[in-house]
Parts: structure tokens; sequence; C-alpha cells
């Protein structure tokens, strides 16, 4: 049976100790004890955290074939393993503190070196909760990472209810959107590196759309930030390459009740009423009684 409690979010806004997966991971440690001491039950991290986000603004050339191997090396040997013991180190966090993570990385696969893939990792205190590959790479973002499987467009039930969500730009799409819908989220995960006044108002409608409390996770990630040995060129006299917008949602007129924070790392918490969410789909269920998958879901296999 689904619970409806009131679970303590937060959405963590840092900067990532970039291409150092140790000292990131590390950074997230402490977060996470600052958010527990907080009250916070569930805390989400940014898009691709660990070690670092690929930003168009400084890696689109990497569509060349020459001069991107000591930073795709570098990115590689600081990707996370899912399973693996970086996860491992998040968990024994989440079980001191009887808490959850959500947190984006950039996989890396255990059986062979090769591909690198966009993922957010749910941990929880017994461990490894739920993992996602983001479905479909964003323009630059194909030049680094691989496209999902798919098969995991769906909701984890944990103690805190039933969690799930997307990856940036995954959310502009409706179908995978709606597949997770079905599974009935009431929190929805949104790490992501977009930091628009558009992406604060698609969070807004999703948080109506799926009767979800929405976290939206963003990169904060300033120039300072890179170190003097970053192995990529960066553009000149440009301060910041993401600027946050940390933010969470409510279902049921999708008002922002926390955040958004700008300019600046920071935690942005909000006390979450799961009811409010059940409330909402008595007036609209989008995978439910509004649905009509009987007239639309034919004409979408017809295309």
């Amino acid at each position: 049976m689904t619970e409806f409690p009131t679970v303590r979010v937060a959405a963590i806004q840092a900067t990532p100790i970039i291409l150092n997966a140790e000292a990131t991971i590390e950074k997230a440690v402490g977060l996470l004890e600052q958010a527990a001491a907080e009250g916070v039950q569930l805390a989400v991290f940014p898009e691709t955290f660990v070690p670092l986000y690929p930003s168009g603004v400084w890696a689109k050339d990497a569509a060349s074939f020459a001069g991107w191997d000591e930073f795709w090396e570098q990115l590689w040997a600081n990707s996370v393993e899912i399973p693996g013991p970086l996860v491992d180190r998040l968990a024994s966090v989440c079980a001191a503190k009887d808490m959850h993570c959500a947190i984006g990385v950039n996989e890396r696969e255990l059986q062979r070196p090769g591909s690198l893939y966009n993922t957010v990792v749910l941990i929880g205190p017994e461990g490894l909760v739920w993992r996602h590959r983001k479905l479909m790479p964003t323009q630059h973002e194909r030049l680094f990472h691989g496209v999902g499987a798919g098969d995991d467009l769906e909701v984890a039930q944990t103690p805190l209810g039933r969690i799930g969500g997307l990856i940036c730009w995954e959310n502009r799409m409706p179908l995978a959107r709606y597949a997770v819908y079905r599974s009935g989220p009431q929190i929805w995960l949104a790490p992501t590196a977009d930091d628009s006044d558009g992406w604060l108002a698609s969070m807004r409608h999703i948080a109506i759309e799926s009767g979800a409390f929405v976290v939206s996770a963003p990169q904060y990630i300033p120039a300072a930030a890179f170190p003097d040995d970053f192995p990529a060129p960066l553009p000149q006299g440009k301060d910041v390459f993401g600027n946050g917008g940390a933010a969470i949602v409510e279902p049921a007129a999708g008002k922002v009740i926390a955040g958004p924070l700008y300019g600046e790392e920071g935690i942005v918490a909000a006390d979450c009423d799961l009811r409010i969410g059940l409330h909402a789909k008595r007036w609209f269920d989008s995978a439910g009684h509004y649905s009509r998958e009987d007239v639309l879901a034919p004409q979408v296999r017809e295309g």
C-alpha cells in the first residue's frame, strides 16, 4: 500500500572538485551530513556532479578527432562504476544518517573500458536503490555519453514514497515523462545543467502534470573552480558556466516552495506532504482517469 508521509527534501546546488571523483564524493559526503543535520531525508545533487558536466560552452569542440584524448582519459578515469566503491561510500553515509541520496554521475561500465553514460543513481540506507541512464544525450553531450536503453523508466518504491524522474532535457520528452508517470511517482528527481527561466517553467508544469513534488538540482560551476591544468581550453572572459537555480515545486498549483537559488552553492529544502499529490490527482491524473490511452496510445503507435 502506498503511504503519504511528509518528507523533507533538499536540492543540493554544489560545485564538484573538477575531474577528481574521490574528492567530489567526499564533498558530497560532507554536504549529505550537513543536510541530515537539517532534517533532510532525501538529498538530490546535480546532473553528472561526479566529476564534471561537459558543458557545451567549452566542450563542443570535442567533435574533432584530435586534441581531446587527455580530457577523455581523465573523465573516464574519474567516472563512477555502479555498483562500486564510490556508490558504497555514499551508501555508508545514507545508512549512518538514515537518508536517501540521488546524484548525477558520469558512469563507466565495470566490465570494460569504453563508453560513458549520463546517469542518476538513487542510494538509500540499504545501498543502491535505482539507476537511470539518460535516454538521449543533448547536443554536445553525444560526444561523451552513450544513449540509455530505456529499461529503467520506472519509480523506486522507498520508505519515503515512490521516487522517479528524468535527467535534464529528458524532461522535455513527453513520452519519456509519461512512461515514468505510469508507475506513479510522488517525488520527481530532475538533476540538470539548465539554469534558464524556461527550465523552471518546465519544472512547474511537470509538478502539475505528474502530481509529484519536483526537485530541480542544477549545476553551479564558476570558472574559478577549474584547475590550472584542466586539459581543455576554456573561453576567455566567462566567469560562470552554470548559474544554478535549485528549486522545489509542489504538485497542486505548481508553486515554487523553495528556491530558486542562483549564483552560489547552497542547499534548498522543503517539507513535502505527499498527500498533496494524492489530492491533486482527484482533479487530474495524467496516467489514470485523465490519460485516455484508449484514444491516444493507438495514435502514437500508428504515428
